[in-house]
């Protein structure tokens, strides 16, 4: 199996790098955010992250980037219902949580409901 490769730095630099360091190689979009600094809500993920880095972790903080002391981390990331379990793999660096937890089904069509009219009951066999 190939190594990671995050822009040329192995996930061993990439977690040795400070804040910083890490800005310069993410996208602006990612640079801006990380420029503004963390919300209350992200530095609460941080913390309990960096306190027991293997327990799971529940959180609503969709908008969190994923930093390189991430990787391995199982997190429910809310979805607006329910907690979608989430694994933290090292390609995910550089992305925001909410990325890989979707909010919205496909539509799936079946028969009609109740209170349809007579005609919007018709199927038609071809």
């Amino acid at each position: 199996m190939p190594k990671f490769v995050y822009k040329g730095k192995s996930i061993e630099e990439l977690q040795g790098m400070n804040l910083d360091e890490l800005m310069q190689l993410f996208p602006a979009r990612i640079r801006r955010s990380l420029k503004r600094g963390f919300s209350d809500r992200q530095k609460k993920l941080l913390k309990k992250i960096r306190q027991d880095p293997g327990k799971f972790h529940k959180t609503h903080a969709r908008d969190m980037i994923i930093l390189p002391g991430m990787t391995g981390i199982k997190l429910g990331v809310h979805n607006g219902k329910e907690f979608v379990p989430l694994e933290i793999k090292p390609e995910m660096i550089g992305h925001m949580i909410s990325e890989f937890v979707m909010t919205r089904k496909p539509v799936k069509h079946s028969a009609p409901g109740f209170g349809a009219t007579k005609s919007s009951k018709f199927i038609p066999l071809k």
